[in-house]
């Protein structure tokens, strides 16, 4: 069976597809410069929440079908050499591809031509097609190289790993035909894109979903704002109403994908993709409403003791990366109100019941299960409609 390396394999995106491929027979070593990842995982230790990861992880481990190491030279006997590496924006919303191609350049001394190459993470498109080339000018032949973009949510990647289909893509049939080998062992169905077309569904996938979000997000502020009741509406519209079924709720946007794969996107299209330009505006300006909404209850925020609950950028997951929680304890703390930022997954945060005892009011951020069932007496906002509405 083959060995494979999962270039940056200790993250969201490396770990779960490194367990999986494990676990189907091959044999994996999770390459990452983050020692400290690399010593939790190794100790048995999962650095984050993914359904399904420990124990997977603990019997990997003790099968000695993976190994988790910061040492590059692991990278010289593999087989097949997977990069987890993204490509993020700038301060301007551009493209940072120089990122990908850093990560790519700094390993290429250590590889050679009879590996296959597979890029994981979402790219910029034509990035695949510039990687190519790098790979060329170095072995001086046609390189093995392959885009096979994730598409997992994440804290359920294992499990959506094994049962959603597999795009593949890559520069020639001898790198689609490897590609597909392997992830036909752990994927139910294979979709075969042209490079660019695969980098393409990854970002318009994501930006799909930042549309939704907006859409809803730019009813609610709306239809709150005229002191109406947006999920009174909301239910209207999709009570046996199967067109409106999938219109989702109102809620913050956040994370380390969507917003920028939407402006990804946008920058493809020559910054023209204005439909993606304003869902931006409208998702990123939810958090300055809820703050209005809440100062609005109050009368001033000044010296107001605000329990914030829920600081991630999802539900029951530890990750706050590009959380919009955080965007509202700045602008609460702008009106000069105390914050006390509460969340049962993130480390140096108030305990629940501290920051709900001492609180003029509340603001729900993020909509974990701890949260659903509270009863909150004081002035509240809550665009998520988990809490009886008063």
């Amino acid at each position: 069976m083959k060995r494979i390396c999962i270039v940056g394999g200790c993250g969201h995106v490396g770990l779960p597809l490194g367990l999986v491929l494990a676990n189907s027979g091959f044999e994996v070593t999770l390459l990452d410069i983050n020692k400290k990842a690399v010593e939790m995982i190794n100790s048995g230790v999962v650095p984050f929440k993914e359904d399904g990861a420990q124990e997977l992880l603990r019997k990997e481990l003790d099968e000695k079908t993976l190994v988790v190491t910061d040492d590059i030279n692991v990278i010289k006997n593999q087989e097949v050499v997977i990069f987890i590496t993204g490509t993020p924006v700038d301060e301007h919303h551009n493209p940072k591809i120089h990122e990908v191609l850093d990560v790519v350049k700094y390993y290429l001394p250590l590889m050679n031509v009879n590996q296959l190459v597979i890029l994981r993470s979402t790219i910029y498109p034509g990035t695949t097609q510039i990687i190519e080339q790098m790979l060329y000018n170095h072995f001086g032949v046609q390189p093995k190289l392959a885009f096979c973009p994730e598409r997992i949510l994440q804290g359920k990647g294992i499990e959506e790993i094994k049962n959603l289909p597999q795009i593949v893509s890559a520069i020639s049939d001898k790198a689609r035909q490897e590609a597909e080998e392997i992830f036909s062992k752990i994927s139910p169905k294979i979709i075969h894109l042209d490079p660019m077309e695969a980098e393409l569904s990854k970002l318009m996938t994501n930006t799909w979903r930042y549309l939704e979000f907006a859409v809803a997000n730019q009813f609610y502020m709306m239809v709150e704002d005229k002191g109406l009741d947006f999920y009174k509406i909301l239910d209207a519209m999709k009570c046996d109403y199967p067109r409106a079924k999938s219109f989702c709720k109102a809620g913050l946007a956040a994370g380390p994908c969507l917003f920028k794969d939407t402006m990804q996107l946008s920058a493809f299209y020559r910054n023209q993709f204005f439909l993606g330009q304003s869902a931006m505006l409208v998702n990123e300006g939810l958090p300055n409403f809820l703050v209005q909404q809440l100062e609005k209850k109050l009368g001033s925020l000044k010296n107001k003791k605000v329990a914030l609950l829920g600081m991630t950028f999802k539900a029951d997951n530890d990750d706050i990366r590009e959380s919009l929680s955080f965007k509202i304890k700045k602008e609460l703390e702008f009106k000069l109100a105390q914050v006390f930022a509460s969340d049962p997954y993130v480390k140096d945060t108030y305990k629940l019941e501290d920051a709900l005892s001492v609180c003029d009011a509340v603001i729900l951020g993020v909509p974990h299960k701890e949260y659903l069932d509270l009863k909150i007496d004081k002035p509240y906002v809550d665009c998520w409609n988990v809490w009886e509405r008063k």
